[in-house]
């Protein structure tokens, strides 16, 4: 495709100059050849000939195959590219700078109440307990287990479990964050744990008393040294089965299973986000407080969970206001 050459150079002035991440940047090229392979096919190959009318026509032809949200993202990554390309002269006018991008509907996020969140958390430590203290083993078959140095993988897998979930509701951090965890990123004694986000940007976010507890029995004898293999194993905080740093996929199965099995609405990762920073405003907390635990990079985009608050606020109208 003519146009490779010039989707490159503005990936890579992302990369550098906009710190994207590797996804971000993945999602960009994929946008991009999309669009300017079907300008190609319709005939237009130099970026000075695409017309506003061209653009449009492949926001047409593509709209029916997307949801709103997807493209709106498609669209600002072409209007970006053509802004870039403006900026460094390889075309005379920029052909997007008024192309609309799809208006989507506000929706507030899935969160689960206080009551639930509570019982999500009940349910992944109870599950350990008894893994841990398996009523159905005798003392006899534990001293041989320990004697044996035998660490029983479904008693491993309820600690990591419990570990992930507790330090996903603790902490409000996202999925991939949570998989690019090292076991240096905790510190105990302060009870942070130092995240990675999106862009590479760095922030030192809290946990409380139980999810500390988890992360140690985690990290104990228990724990991560049963899935411990070789070097592949490296420094991550979770693992997998097979010794390699855990993938997102299996996070967000637990999390729906968890859920699952705690009786509350169908959640995952991102639902237990969005429950953090609702039940962290609801409790009083300072909204660039909730932004900066989060690691928004807009003031906007945590309001949201003001939002969502609504139900707390009526909670207690209710409960004062003496014309309720």
């Amino acid at each position: 495709m003519e146009y490779e050459q010039q989707t490159e150079r503005f990936l890579a002035f992302l990369k550098a100059n906009r710190g994207l991440s590797d996804n971000t940047v993945k999602a960009y090229r994929s946008d991009l050849l999309e669009c300017l392979g079907f300008l190609s096919d319709s005939g237009v190959s130099n970026l000075d000939n695409v017309r506003l009318e061209d653009l449009r026509g492949w926001m047409a032809h593509e709209s029916p195959d997307h949801a709103r949200s997807s493209m709106a993202r498609k669209t600002v990554a072409v209007r970006n590219f053509f802004a870039w390309a403006d900026e460094h002269d390889l075309i005379a006018t920029d052909p997007a700078a008024t192309l609309m991008t799809p208006k989507i509907a506000q929706t507030l996020p899935t969160v689960l109440n206080e009551t639930q969140a509570e019982r999500l958390m009940d349910t992944v430590d109870d599950d350990c307990v008894q893994k841990l203290e398996d009523p159905g083993k005798t003392k006899k078959d534990r001293a041989e287990a320990t004697a044996s140095k035998r660490k029983p993988v479904d008693e491993a897998l309820a600690l990591r479990d419990a570990a992930m979930v507790e330090l996903l509701y603790a902490t409000g951090i996202r999925v991939a964050e949570l998989t690019g965890l090292d076991v240096t990123d905790i510190s105990f004694d302060t009870r942070t744990v130092r995240v990675t986000g999106k862009g590479d940007k760095q922030r030192v976010v809290p946990f409380g008393a139980p999810a500390m507890r988890s992360l140690e029995r985690w990290l104990g004898s228990e724990g991560r040294p049963a899935f411990v293999k070789n070097e592949k194993s490296g420094n991550a905080l979770f693992l997998g089965t097979r010794g390699a740093r855990i993938d997102q996929r299996i996070v967000r199965q637990v999390v729906h299973r968890k859920a699952e099995e705690a009786g509350v609405p169908d959640i995952g990762p991102h639902a237990l986000r969005h429950s953090t920073a609702t039940h962290l405003l609801d409790g009083g907390a300072d909204l660039r407080e909730v932004q900066e635990m989060l690691g928004h990079s807009s003031l906007k985009t945590t309001q949201r969970y003001t939002h969502v608050s609504i139900g707390q606020l009526k909670s207690r109208y209710d409960q004062a206001f003496p014309r309720a």
